[in-house]
C-alpha cells in the first residue's frame, strides 16, 4: 500500500459504485420485461473486479464467467453497450445476440464471458500462449468462481498454463456456494481452494476479497511475478453474493443459507470499507462520495435511455459474425 495514492483509490471507489449501482439499477427494472436474459448480479463482489482493472490496462486480457458484470465494468467496458445488450438491441456490445452472460469489449480488453461453468477457462490460456508466442507481453486475466475448481477442463488449462509458463492470473472468486449448493457438500471439509491449487506446482495465494488493501497487495505481488517470470498464477479471493444465484431478486426466503451469515457479509460490504477509509485519512468526505455516486446515477440513467432507443437486430443480420 505504500505507493498507492487517493487518486488511485478513488478510482477504484469509483468503479465499485459504477459496478454496485449499475446492478441495483438492473435489479429495479428487470420487472419492465426490457431484459429478456436471465442475470447474475454481482452486487457484494465489486472489490476484486475494481482493483483488477484499476491496476491493469486495455492492452491486457480478459475472460469472464456467467457473472460477468462487474467483471466487464471493472475492465472499462463500454456502459451503453452493455446495458443495450442486456435490451438485445443492435448498440449492444454483442450486437443483442448474446444478453448478460455473453459479453465483450475488445477496445478495454474484455474478450468474452461465456454462460457454461469454466468455459472461458481455456480460452484464457490460449489467449495467453498467443500472446507469448508473439512477444506481447499482455497478462492475461481469467475469472473463474468456487465451483469451476470441481470440473476438469479447470486442471487440464492449469496444467499447460504451468508446463508452457504462461502468464496468466486465474482468479477464484469464492462466494461459497455453486447456485444453492455450499462448499460442504461439494468438497471434503476443510480443504482450502488455494492449497489444493498449490499442489499442482503454481504460486497460489488467498486474501480476503472484499478488503481493498488485501486484494490491492495480493493481486499486485502476482501481477509482478507474471511479468518477471512469465509464468501463471493462482488468485483465491473470499468474497460473497447478496442476491440470488440467477436473477433480480433477494433470495432470503429459501433458507439454503441464514439470514445471520448473509448479515455478516453485509457488514463486511466492500464500497463501506473502502469509503470509511478515504473519510478517515481526509482523501474524501460524504459529499464528495455523494457527488461522485450522482454522477454514476446520470451515467446509468443515459444508458438505459440509450439502450430504449436503440434499434433491435435487423432479420436480414441474423447471419452476420457467425463462422462458415
Amino acid at each position: 500500500m505504500k505507493n498507492i495514492n487517493k487518486a488511485v483509490l478513488k478510482k477504484i471507489l469509483y468503479k465499485m459504485l459504477l459496478i454496485r449501482e449499475t446492478e441495483l439499477e438492473i435489479s429495479r427494472r428487470y420487472s419492465e420485461n426490457q431484459m429478456r436474459c436471465p442475470t447474475h448480479l454481482s452486487v457484494g463482489q465489486e472489490c476484486v473486479p475494481s482493483v483488477v482493472g484499476t491496476f491493469t490496462n486495455n492492452h491486457d486480457l480478459c475472460v469472464s464467467t456467467h457473472r460477468s458484470h462487474a467483471h466487464y465494468l471493472g475492465k472499462g467496458g463500454s456502459l451503453k453497450k452493455f446495458i443495450s445488450e442486456l435490451y438485445g438491441k443492435s448498440t449492444g456490445c454483442s450486437k443483442g445476440r448474446g444478453g448478460s452472460m455473453h459479453l465483450t469489449d475488445l477496445n478495454a480488453g474484455f474478450v468474452a464471458s461465456t454462460a457454461i461453468v469454466s468455459n472461458t477457462i481455456p480460452v484464457g490460456v490460449g489467449l495467453g500462449l498467443s500472446s507469448k508466442i508473439l512477444g506481447k507481453k499482455q497478462i492475461v486475466i481469467i475469472y473463474l468462481g468456487d465451483a469451476s475448481i470441481e470440473e476438469g477442463v479447470f486442471f487440464e488449462s492449469l496444467n499447460f498454463a504451468i508446463i508452457k509458463k504462461i502468464p496468466t492470473i486465474f482468479i477464484c472468486e469464492n462466494n461459497f456456494f455453486s447456485v444453492y449448493s455450499p462448499l460442504s457438500v461439494r468438497q471434503p471439509v476443510n480443504r482450502e481452494i488455494y492449497k489444493m491449487v498449490k499442489g499442482c506446482h503454481i504460486k497460489s495465494y488467498k486474501a480476503n476479497g472484499n478488503s481493498f488493501k488485501n486484494v490491492i497487495s495480493t493481486f499486485l505481488k502476482a501481477k509482478k511475478i507474471t511479468k518477471e517470470d512469465s509464468q501463471p498464477i493462482f488468485l483465491e479471493f473470499e468474497t460473497y453474493r447478496w442476491f440470488e444465484h440467477c436473477g433480480p431478486n433477494l433470495d432470503d426466503h429459501l433458507n439454503y443459507r441464514s439470514k445471520s451469515e448473509i448479515e455478516f457479509w453485509k457488514k463486511k460490504d466492500p464500497i463501506n470499507i473502502l469509503q470509511n477509509f478515504l473519510i478517515k485519512k481526509g482523501w474524501m468526505s460524504h459529499y464528495a462520495i455523494n457527488t461522485m455516486r450522482n454522477l454514476i446515477h446520470k451515467q446509468i440513467d443515459l444508458s438505459f435511455q440509450y439502450a430504449n432507443k436503440s434499434p433491435f437486430p435487423k432479420k436480414k443480420d441474423l447471419s452476420k459474425y457467425l463462422y462458415k
